[in-house]
């Protein structure tokens, strides 16, 4: 599946990478050519916390899908902590959407405008996939909160 992302007349800047970290279930790290390694936070979406029910298994599904592949990122900007913020594709399937599309994270609605996303979600949620399936759906944000 390939999704036009709206950017709003700013082009994100692409780059090609293989994927060497994955730390949760919405940042990795990539290694480019020049072996620079690069911290990446995926856009739009938001990750159980690694200490929350179904955090490990959000992070085994970013796995899964990127580990050790070949990836290309669409940056478009950076977080609050420093990290790339963006778009992760590995060959046409659009890594954010595919994690929301799982159950394995929720649309981040306070920093995403992003459509596709927000039905991904309501979809997940209404077939009960991933996190939606069990009891617990404590949004990330909640959770850190509490802490």
């Amino acid at each position: 599946m390939s999704v036009g992302l709206g950017l709003t007349g700013l082009e994100a800047s692409e780059i090609t990478g293989k994927v060497v970290g994955v730390h949760d279930g919405d940042s990795l790290t990539l290694l480019t050519p020049d072996k620079t390694q690069i911290k990446v936070r995926l856009e739009g979406i938001d990750a159980p916390e690694l200490k929350q029910p179904f955090g490990a298994a959000s992070k085994k599904a970013l796995s899964d899908l990127v580990f050790g592949k070949t990836v290309r990122l669409e940056e478009t900007g950076k977080d609050r902590y420093r990290r790339t913020l963006g778009n992760i594709f590995v060959g046409d399937v659009w890594v954010n959407l595919a994690m929301v599309e799982r159950g394995m994270a929720w649309f981040f609605v306070k920093y995403s405008k992003e459509a596709t996303l927000e039905s991904a979600e309501i979809k997940a949620r209404k077939m009960r996939l991933g996190l939606w399936g069990g009891k617990d759906q404590t949004a990330p944000w909640e959770w850190r909160k509490s802490k």
